[in-house]
């Protein structure tokens, strides 16, 4: 396969907020959707045979405004779900449990429908798309494979591609509308490029 292309969405109300946005389903702010178009001539001299979207609406606008081809809702590439911290900033989590670390100690339960997850368990979800990929790969010739998800699920996803625990995914900061890349050198798994995107003053530049 060529490589495998890593989007986070553009900007919502609550990345700009820093709350945990898991399961709420938040539209691109107008700034999302701008950095969503600023993708396209990041993605211009790339073959993708591939596009694996998250369900959410913030993921499958940023794929669509990104021109993506025929992109494929992926229920596990949602995002890490927050328990009881969904819509709660760290630093409000930080004022009961000051030591707290979500790549170490998870998340707080929460209703019934969405529990939360620990690391381990959103890693053999990154453990499970990566298995997808590997498989689709060798289909695809040298054609690259696009992922367009969430911030904390593909940083847990850049770690396992690397045969890291999921906790070390704390290692790899996602911005909103970036574009990463996980490829190979001489055999073995690297990190080929990380958070590229456009400056904003030339989002005018390309509409």
């Amino acid at each position: 396969m060529g490589e495998l292309i890593l989007i986070r969405h553009g900007e919502t109300e609550w990345s700009r907020s820093g709350q945990h946005t898991s399961y709420t389903d938040l539209p691109l702010t107008g700034l999302g959707e701008r950095q969503a178009r600023a993708l396209v001539p990041l993605l211009a001299d790339r073959e993708i045979g591939l596009t694996l979207v998250s369900p959410y609406l913030r993921a499958l606008r940023t794929a669509e405004l990104a021109g993506l081809p025929a992109p494929r809702e992926t229920p596990d590439l949602r995002e890490w779900d927050y328990g009881a911290y969904e819509g709660v900033t760290t630093v409000d989590i930080r004022r009961t449990r000051p030591d707290w670390n979500l790549w170490t100690d998870g998340v707080a339960p929460g209703p019934e429908e969405h529990p939360g997850e620990s690391p381990a368990e959103v890693g053999a979800r990154a453990d499970r798309i990566l298995a997808e990929v590997a498989a689709a790969a060798s289909h695809l010739g040298g054609a690259d494979i696009a992922l367009v998800a969430h911030s904390h699920f593909l940083r847990v996803l850049t770690a396992r591609y690397l045969r890291l625990t999921p906790a070390s995914g704390e290692l790899f900061q996602l911005a909103t509308g970036a574009v990463s890349r996980l490829g190979t050198e001489h055999g073995k798994p690297v990190v080929t490029a990380l958070n590229m995107a456009l400056p904003e003053r030339l989002f005018n530049a390309i509409g």
